[in-house]
């Protein structure tokens, strides 16, 4: 009787916090037109500046309305999907701040740079699959096992691509004997033929 009595109270303790945390349309609609003002704020406050400097500041506020919009969507619609959606509006707005600063640079070094952050996005984007499989619900607990190995080896796989073409890129500053060895070596090192 009294487990009875501990189970009833929970379970009503959970449906008082689910309506408690929930957000009514009327909220959710507030929320975004807060958000569509921070970011003309933010973007306005990028005026005062100029070149890069601006298209990078132009960029992070982009960024920031992107992610609050994915972090409001998921706070209303809860969901392993939604979820995913935020660390991919994440790390789309850390790569798009990312690629934009590598305009300051010139020739080589900003190849390798755009290399480097397209290298960051595909992790994070492979990591938000990765943590998407195992929030996935399944019949058994081999199923989950099974989907959540398969997007390890494909999240793997995607990540040592963008990795090798990074460090491959880096090797285009060498030449000769150097750079052979320097291409071969990011070969063997990320599992590339």
């Amino acid at each position: 009787m009294t487990f009875q009595r501990t189970l009833i109270a929970a379970c009503a303790a959970g449906l008082m916090a689910t309506t408690a945390f929930a957000m009514t349309p009327a909220e959710h609609k507030a929320a975004k037109e807060s958000i569509s003002a921070d970011y003309k704020m933010n973007k306005q406050k990028c005026d005062a500046l100029k070149a890069n400097a601006k298209d990078i500041c132009v960029k992070e506020a982009k960024g920031a309305e992107d992610v609050a919009k994915a972090e409001l969507e998921a706070q209303y619609k809860p969901s392993a999907k939604a979820s995913q959606k935020v660390a991919e509006a994440r790390a789309d707005a850390a790569y798009a701040v990312a690629k934009e600063k590598c305009d300051d640079l010139t020739g080589n070094a900003k190849d390798v740079c755009v290399k480097d952050a397209k290298a960051e996005h595909v992790k994070a984007k492979e990591n938000a699959k990765v943590a998407a499989a195992q929030a996935k619900p399944a019949d058994t607990a081999a199923e989950k096992a099974a989907n959540v190995a398969e997007a390890r080896k494909d999240a793997t796989a995607e990540k040592n691509e963008a990795n090798y073409k990074a460090a491959k890129e880096r090797c285009d500053a060498m030449s000769g004997d150097l750079k052979s060895k320097c291409v071969d070596d990011a070969k063997r090192m990320y599992g590339q033929s």
